[in-house]
């Protein structure tokens, strides 16, 4: 008898504990599957503010803190600008300064825990920058997508497109530099944005679905006056110009392709978020799994568009070396098989989709190189 209550009690604890683990990788996967629109990633991590003044404010030291560049600095209620590191500034041991440049919302206090972000800037073209814009609703194939549009004189169109768990403002850095190349640009949302239509799972697909959404923006270029287009992504962004291009109905139109910061191996990206939600390093495999039956991702079609085969535009990747979220060797891989095709610039020291906010001025010769013979 005290045989078959211990294997039956054996039994509960192995059953508990395999709907535990499920629970964990199911838990785990939400960081990437459920990303928020417009939040930060849970890569980032939030920094103290310990001072402000006038010009400039007074954070947690950490690797973070330290990154040359120029970013946003946000929590719920605040958004502000922060330049450089001011070395000269008198500062504790574990406290670093940087210049403040503006304040765009609410306003950075002592003790409030920010985080860095890509996007300067909140808002619209028009309130943002002083471009003037229209709100237009692109048709989807889930419903009318959200998408901004930039006038300009060519009839080559950029269409700009954000990543994981950032929002349409990512893609102002870009705008007021992309509106000077005199590029109509249109910026739209995609499915789990606010505003667009959910994904009929309510989870991100990490570009392989949201893709289609993509192919919508094209298609309403087109018909809209544009002769072509150069699609720009960063991220999952990226990731959907790429499938979008090898994909889309419309391809004979897309005369290039800048991929900041490519999601090319969904699984690393996955395990990344994963890991910075403190999952044991034993769940991770649950976590992929859990991903695959939730969306039935397998990265399939992002492997297929990856190939050097794949490609038959001129693509721009910029990437860092240094990217714990999208790992860079797919893009240098790339990159080595396709030279005829792809430009591969790297930037050191910069988090995922950060590129341009490491070395703005470098970052945008580059693009402008770039762009030219496609104007």
């Amino acid at each position: 008898m005290r045989t078959v209550k211990a294997a039956a009690a054996a039994v509960t604890a192995a059953l508990a504990a395999g709907a535990a683990s499920v629970a964990a990788g199911r838990f785990a996967s939400d960081a990437a599957l459920k990303a928020p629109s417009g939040t930060r990633l849970p890569t980032e991590p939030r920094l103290t503010v310990h001072a402000t003044g006038d010009d400039w404010i007074t954070l947690t030291r950490a690797f973070a803190s330290l990154r040359p560049g120029t970013y946003g600095l946000a929590d719920d209620d605040s958004h502000a600008v922060v330049g450089p590191v001011l070395d000269a500034a008198a500062h504790s041991a574990d406290t670093v300064v940087r210049r403040l440049e503006r304040v765009t919302r609410g306003a950075p206090r002592t003790g409030d825990r920010m985080w860095l972000v890509p996007n300067l800037h909140t808002g619209d073209p028009t309130t943002a920058l002083g471009l003037a814009h229209t709100a237009v609703a692109v048709p989807g194939e889930l419903g009318p997508l959200p998408a901004w549009s930039v006038p300009g004189p060519r009839d080559t169109w950029l269409i700009a497109v954000h990543g994981l768990a950032a929002g349409r403002e990512h893609t102002l850095n870009l705008m007021e530099f992309l509106h000077g190349l005199r590029f109509p640009v249109l910026a739209p949302s995609y499915r789990g944005d606010p505003g667009a239509p959910r994904s009929p799972d309510g989870l991100h697909h990490l570009g392989e679905t949201e893709w289609r959404d993509l192919d919508a923006a094209i298609r309403h270029a087109v018909q809209h006056g544009a002769r072509r287009v150069v699609l720009y992504g960063w991220s999952t962004g990226a990731t959907m110009a790429l499938l979008a291009a090898t994909h889309s109905a419309l391809g004979s139109r897309i005369s290039g392709l800048v991929l900041d910061s490519p999601v090319l191996d969904w699984t690393a990206t996955l395990r990344a978020l994963a890991t910075a939600r403190h999952t044991p390093g034993a769940l991770l495999p649950l976590a992929v799994r859990a991903a695959q039956g939730r969306t039935g991702i397998r990265g399939d079609r992002t492997a297929q568009a990856a190939e050097p085969g794949g490609l038959a535009v001129p693509t721009l990747i910029v990437h860092g070396p240094d990217d714990t979220l999208a790992p860079w060797a797919p893009s240098r891989r790339l990159a080595a098989d396709r030279p005829d095709l792809v430009t591969l610039h790297p930037v050191p020291g910069a988090p995922h989709a950060a590129m341009w906010n490491a070395d703005p001025e470098g970052y945008e010769e580059v693009l402008r190189r770039f762009l030219t013979p496609l104007m």
